[in-house]
């Protein structure tokens, strides 16, 4: 089903630059503005000068963001900064990080390779989550000004046994050609691997499987409107290079895979009761005030973690709190509520959180509407529960409403039936780090297909 193959990555010059963790950044939607000086700080070369560019009093139509990215782009490769592989080429990562649940430490490991880029509705390639205009644009024309992929898209797939990675990993008892520890303290190893037979099974396995869309939704989707751009300009064909994207891919039943939640921080635009917000939900969710002792910050986050990780099990819950009320309040949702007012929506969507939270209590009993939960100026999303009642208690926001992570079944099983969940639904952890490989794509190139 799927069209992986092989290509010559753009990377950075491992002989001049040998701590990549000064050059390297996490994906471009999840930097701040303090963040994006600092790693500008960092290096001369750092990766956020191409992604994630800085804008400037005067920008213009022939000197902004987008074009001063393609001229770095173009210094370093002429300055051999950067470096283009000279054999098609799989990347075989592995990222050891801590899930800071108690568990240890995890290690991920996944595959960076080109994958042809389908119609939408083809059942190939699954998304998850919806996307937004404004930053498929900005995407785009990025893209146009670079003609280079500067960050993976991260898929899934289902293994079933196939020993995809078990086929890479057996490079491993080489020295990695990449090694280095993130600034976030996460170890970040990489090989990369040219050898036609191990890369031949790849493709071969993949061939057979579809793949789900865990993060970069709009880097697709930006990716399929350069295609038929380049298209428009140069022809369709297979072997052509802007035909295909680059993608990070992992095995969806790995030990490593993590999926946090994301919690909800709201800016109030308007005059808000707790007290009322309380009673206008009770009929659709059982109430439950928690106990509160927050002489230990640590311990008070885990055991509400613990709590609505327990009451999950039955029901729908999440925990309300608010700067206002400043109680806890487990809400847990009450039986045959979601059949009877859900009744509109897929059976795979009626039993998700995060629809439940967005319908039952931030349209109906809250009364926002969609445009409003897409406003990032009064909603914000935060995986860690300490930081999310920390934003609340500081004044920065007015309310949160902690929520458990979405399941991988849930978002197999929802792409699968060509539904979409709302946006920031998941949040797949570790991120794939920005700067590993880049792809150019040149017009002239021909993909081996074969």
């Amino acid at each position: 089903m799927a069209i992986i193959v092989p290509f010559r990555g753009l990377t950075y010059n491992f002989k001049k630059i040998t701590n990549l963790s000064q050059i390297i950044t996490p994906p471009y939607d999840i930097i701040s503005e303090k963040e994006q000086d600092s790693y500008y700080n960092t290096h001369p070369n750092n990766i956020i000068r191409l992604e994630l560019g800085k804008k400037m009093a005067g920008d213009n139509d022939s000197d902004n963001r987008y074009t001063r990215a393609a001229n770095y782009l173009k210094e370093w490769e002429t300055d051999d900064i950067l470096t283009r592989a000279k054999q098609d080429t799989l990347y075989l990562t592995s990222h050891s990080y801590d899930p800071g649940d108690g568990s240890g430490t995890k290690v991920r490991w996944g595959f960076m390779s080109l994958i042809k880029i389908e119609e939408e509705g083809s059942g190939v390639i699954l998304p998850h989550e919806k996307t937004f205009s404004a930053h498929k644009d900005d995407r785009l024309k990025l893209l146009k000004a670079c003609s280079t992929q500067l960050s993976q898209v991260f898929g899934l797939y289902d293994d079933a046994g196939s020993g995809i990675l078990d086929t890479l990993r057996k490079f491993t008892k080489a020295t990695p050609d990449v090694s280095f520890t993130f600034t976030d303290g996460t170890g970040h190893k990489m090989w990369c691997i040219t050898d036609p037979e191990a890369i031949s099974k790849v493709k071969g396995f993949m061939a057979k499987k579809p793949i789900f869309i865990a993060d970069g939704h709009h880097r697709y989707e930006t990716s399929r409107n350069f295609r038929n751009y380049m298209r428009g300009k140069h022809g369709a064909g297979p072997e052509k290079s802007y035909e295909y994207v680059m993608m990070y891919l992992t095995d969806m039943g790995e030990d490593g895979l993590t999926i946090l939640p994301s919690h909800r921080l709201i800016k109030m635009d308007r005059s808000f009761d707790p007290a009322l917000f309380l009673e206008k939900a009770e009929p659709c969710f059982n109430i439950e005030k928690l106990k509160t002792d927050r002489s230990n910050e640590l311990e008070f986050a885990i055991g509400l973690k613990n709590a609505l990780a327990q009451n999950g099990l039955k029901t729908p819950s999440f925990i309300f709190y608010s700067k206002k009320e400043q109680n806890f309040y487990l809400m847990g949702l009450k039986n045959g509520v979601a059949d009877e007012l859900l009744n509109d929506l897929h059976p795979s969507l009626k039993k998700l959180d995060v629809i439940i939270l967005s319908r039952l209590i931030l349209e109906k009993v809250m009364e926002f509407t969609k445009a409003d939960m897409d406003n990032d100026s009064l909603f914000h999303y935060d995986s860690n529960i300490a930081s999310t009642i920390s934003s609340v208690d500081s004044g920065e926001y007015d309310i949160a409403f902690l929520i458990n992570p979405t399941k991988i079944g849930q978002v197999q099983e929802i792409a699968s039936a060509s539904q979409v969940m709302p946006r920031k639904s998941t949040y797949f952890y570790p991120k794939v780090l920005t700067g590993m490989v880049l792809n150019k794509i040149d017009p002239d190139d021909r993909i081996c297909i074969q």
